[in-house]
């Protein structure tokens, strides 16, 4: 392809080929984008999306290596976690046995089963998690001030600091419904709109009932996973112990909760993919009968349309595991059902967060694989299956320019795509990153690659677009703000609700020592013991009574989930004890704190950052000095251009009356 080589002409050099070269190439992943080239080439529109990209990932480095160093943090202290080592203490965690998870065909278990998750817990449910988690609240409020500074230069140098949408020209799709004759209040003149007052009112009222109902359909989507995550755990209870019982490696890891909560994720990704291609046309054909006046307008309704689809469709079963699973379960003597049939899931006796780690693990990993995958190989393989059919057709040599125009449309929409994956992305990055402190690093990797496999797309596989002015990346901008905002509580409901780090705070400095606890100074000792609550097995219901138990001559078995209950025989047997209500009134405490510490400093960071920097600002000021510098002396050179000939007149005037007359 001529991309690959340099024009023949030395006199019209082939701006493509520098960009393939010094941009596109795979062996410029490290170095620097040519924004004012890529602006001079494809136009403003397309060079704000690359800056911003490259923006992002630079920004990411910071978050990847402190979220590294909390990975690192979590590996080197987990072989001092206390309560992970008396789980798998054959002494202590061997000799607790667990209630059923469900009813009838699952049995008792021993706690030692959860030893390995317990064991990758400490390495996520660590102080370092907390730390993390309140960086990158500071972190998302940099990257937004520093990107509105950045906006701000590129602005200036690419002369787009006056542009307004009204130079934008009106959708012909808007202008050939203009039927309907209205008065403008401004210009106090007729003209023609494609509908009333009443009929916008109706379009919106439409439209947004439409978002909603799809928005359900997305939600039942989810209900169905929740649904197959409860059924299928009770076949994997009592049919996956069996068949592998002779392999206790794969035993000792594969548990029922794990099968469920690897092939409910795998599903889960399966779905959303799946949805995502529904939605897509959904949000397009919401916003055409919305009917945009310009495209900006178009782009903008679409982007919160699509944004809202996906944010449903990507974190729902996030939000479900991280704070709506394991939450209302009852006790096994009268547990919670689903749909009045299938029983609540209950966390694993360490919470839920390694559940939801693993649920984002596969999704943002599978996400990027496969948007790398349709983005670069779909396009390859049709300009390859279109450069062979026009071959087969025609044996003349065909020029550049139309091989060229035989490549792939970008469609209306140019980098619409782009722009939501890594928004979406970005949410991952931000809203559970206190479940998994390597997402910003997963990120940078994959932002790394998409720079250049954008840059290779646009100079290879597509067709170049007619260049475009943009003053900033549009709605992109107020999205990643609220995402910003909802990140600082999801991250402390995180470490509140689906870790373990609260309980085990309180336990060490109220529940260890008296009058609590036992012990003569603040330690973890005991914790698992503390912390699992004692059930009778006489007080089981027929209906959810195991049918084979394993245990010999105990009489009690523990809860799962550490719900903090009083003993059977106690006045107040099964109700919540004194440490649940200390433990609900820390987790309300921090999230309080966090939330008003962080939000402080996210207030603090956004006053002391100007929007502007003072090096543009000067600049900008300076141009507008010299402009009315030089308006200021084009007026007075007329003015005295003017007052010359004004003078002249006067001198011919005088001098014609007072010479005297010849004889």
């Amino acid at each position: 392809s001529s991309f690959r080589h340099l024009s023949t002409d030395p006199n019209c050099p082939s701006e493509r080929y520098l960009l393939y070269r010094e941009w596109a190439h795979p062996k410029n992943i490290f170095k620097l984008q040519p924004l004012d080239f890529i602006r001079k080439y494809y136009g403003e529109k397309i060079g704000i999306y690359f800056a911003w990209l490259g923006f992002y990932t630079n920004m990411l480095i910071i978050a990847a290596v402190v979220g590294a160093g909390c990975f690192l943090y979590g590996c080197l202290t987990k072989d001092n976690c206390t309560w992970s080592q008396e789980v798998c203490d054959p002494n202590i965690g061997g000799n607790i046995i667990m209630c059923p998870q469900c009813d009838k065909v699952c049995t008792y278990w021993n706690l030692t089963i959860t030893c390995e998750s317990s064991k990758k817990l400490c390495i996520f449910d660590s102080f370092g998690t907390l730390v993390f988690a309140v960086f990158m609240g500071i972190w998302i409020t940099l990257f937004l001030e520093f990107w509105k500074r950045r906006q701000a230069e590129l602005e200036y140098e690419w002369d787009t600091v006056e542009y307004l949408e009204q130079e934008e020209q009106v959708r012909p799709e808007y202008e050939a419904r203009c039927t309907h004759v209205v008065m403008n209040e401004i210009t106090q003149q007729e003209e023609h709109v494609p509908y009333t007052a009443c009929g916008k009112c109706i379009r919106m009222t439409f439209c947004t009932s439409a978002v909603f109902f799809w928005i359900l359909l997305i939600i039942a989507s989810v209900i169905g996973i929740i649904v197959y995550r409860l059924s299928v755990f009770l076949v994997f209870s009592s049919t996956l112990s069996q068949r592998i019982s002779g392999a206790e490696t794969i035993r000792k890891y594969l548990t029922p909760q794990t099968a469920t909560s690897v092939t409910a994720s795998l599903i889960s990704f399966i779905v959303i993919m799946v949805l995502n291609v529904v939605y897509e046309k959904v949000a397009i054909l919401i916003t055409d009968f919305e009917l945009p006046r310009t495209q900006t307008d178009y782009e903008n309704s679409l982007t919160t349309k699509m944004f809202l689809f996906q944010f449903v469709n990507y974190y729902s079963s996030c939000f479900y595991i991280a704070f709506f699973k394991g939450k209302f379960v009852g006790h096994p003597g009268n547990p919670v059902y689903w749909l009045g049939k299938y029983r609540n899931e209950e966390c694993d006796p360490g919470g839920c967060l390694l559940e939801l780690t693993t649920q984002l693990a596969i999704i943002v990993g599978g996400k990027a694989i496969w948007n790398n995958i349709q983005e670069v190989l779909l396009p390859w393989v049709k300009n390859l299956i279109g450069r062979y059919c026009a071959a087969a057709r025609s044996e003349k040599v065909v020029p550049r320019w139309e091989q060229d125009y035989h490549l792939q449309p970008i469609g209306k929409l140019g980098l619409f795509y782009e722009y939501l994956e890594m928004v979406i992305q970005f949410g991952f990055v931000t809203l559970f990153v206190a479940s998994f402190p390597l997402a910003p690093l997963l990120a940078l990797i994959n932002n790394m690659l998409e720079i250049r496999l954008d840059a290779w797309k646009l100079t290879t596989q597509f067709r170049r677009m007619v260049p475009q002015k943009a003053q900033d990346i549009g709605a992109w901008q107020p999205i990643m703000q609220g995402i910003a905002i909802l990140a600082v509580v999801t991250n402390a409901m995180i470490i509140a609700f689906t870790s373990d780090m609260i309980p085990r705070l309180v336990y060490y400095w109220s529940f260890s020592v008296p009058p609590y606890g036992s012990h003569s100074s603040h330690t973890m000792k005991g914790y698992i013991n503390s912390t699992l609550s004692v059930f009778k097995v006489s007080d089981f219901k027929n209906a959810s009574k195991p049918i084979a138990p394993w245990f010999g001559n105990q009489t009690t078995c523990r809860q799962v989930y550490r719900d903090l209950r009083y003993p059977p025989g106690h006045q107040h047997q099964y109700e919540h004890n004194i440490y649940y209500w200390h433990v609900i009134a820390a987790k309300l405490a921090f999230i309080i704190v966090m939330e008003h510490v962080i939000y402080f400093v996210k207030f603090i960071i956004s006053y002391a950052i100007p929007d502007v920097s003072q090096k543009t600002k000067s600049k900008v000021q300076r141009e507008k000095y010299l402009t009315q510098k030089l308006l200021h002396e084009n007026d007075l050179k007329v003015v005295k251009k003017n007052m010359g000939k004004i003078a002249d007149k006067i001198i011919k005037g005088l001098d014609s009356t007072f010479r005297p007359k010849a004889e």
